[in-house]
């Protein structure tokens, strides 16, 4: 049961990271942060059974391939939101340059 279960974790959080990336890629930053708080509650609750769960050869190797998946959609999550984030405070800039004028020229 708890190399079983290991690996099903392993696999819904895979799941989940790959749902993270299709929301950052489609710019639904609710979705993301929403679906990232299911992700560390699932990691909290992997701990304990990860620790415990001897996994043999082939279940080692999908633990491996699993992991792999999850950083690399961890990877494309990341450049999303550097974008977003530069995009953001390009925004916040430009509207700071605004209220500085208006507020110059008593507008």
């Amino acid at each position: 049961m708890g190399s079983f279960q290991a690996i099903a974790n392993y696999e819904q959080l895979s799941a989940l990271t790959r749902q993270m990336r299709e929301a950052a890629e489609q710019g639904e930053w609710d979705k993301l942060i929403s679906i990232e708080h299911q992700c560390s509650e699932l990691v909290v609750t992997m701990k304990a059974v990860d620790a415990a769960a001897t996994l043999d050869e082939a279940a080692r190797h999908r633990k491996d391939q699993l992991i792999a998946d999850i950083l690399a959609d961890d990877a494309e999550i990341r450049k999303h939101v550097q974008v977003w984030m530069g995009q953001l405070q390009h925004n916040m800039q430009s509207n700071r340059q605004e209220q500085l004028v208006l507020k110059a020229y008593g507008a």
